[in-house]
């Protein structure tokens, strides 16, 4: 059996992982878990992604699984600099192999960086927020609402206080 850990920047992405992405790769022999981005010590959840952080978390699971990613979003990443998505997956992976050093096998370990917030790609098809445990016809009035004001639901990302992690 191959092992795929996928490092999560928050719940969603990592019940996207739990509920959707392992079942369906299992039936490969693949096995996927989510390990959630700790945001202060004994704490877990999104934002205050950085490079150094996805480093370090990296090197934590790196000799539990044969392959290794990560699922966090551009938006609102802290330490972008002005980098495109590419080179920031590229600062990750020189991060890690730093902080990992011996025996360290780069083609193991591919960072993704999601362009627009994990939650925003949930608008294009609300049905699937039946996933979640608080769903009922308001919910989705209220979530077809959102998706009727914006043209696609990348245009969603328009604030830090009205993303669609905070929606």
């Amino acid at each position: 059996m191959i092992r795929v850990c996928l490092i999560c920047e928050g719940q969603t992405e990592g019940e996207f992982v739990r509920k959707l992405l392992a079942p369906h790769l299992q039936t490969f022999g693949i096995y996927t878990y989510p390990s959630l981005l700790k945001t202060r010590p004994g704490k877990q959840g999104g934002g205050s992604v950085s490079i150094r952080r996805l480093g370090e978390h990296i090197r934590n699971e790196y000799r539990n699984v044969n392959f290794l990613t990560t699922l966090v979003d551009y938006y609102g990443f802290k330490d972008i600099k002005g980098r495109p998505k590419a080179q920031l997956e590229q600062d990750i992976l020189n991060v890690a192999q730093i902080l990992i050093r011996q025996h360290f096998e780069p083609h193991y370990v591919r960072p993704y960086v999601q362009m627009h917030e994990f939650e925003a790609l949930l608008f294009s098809d609300i049905s699937k927020f039946e996933l979640h445990d608080h769903w009922d016809n308001e919910a989705e009035k209220q979530l077809q609402r959102i998706c009727d004001a914006f043209e696609t639901p990348e245009d969603i990302n328009n604030s830090p206080r009205t993303a669609p992690s905070k929606r």
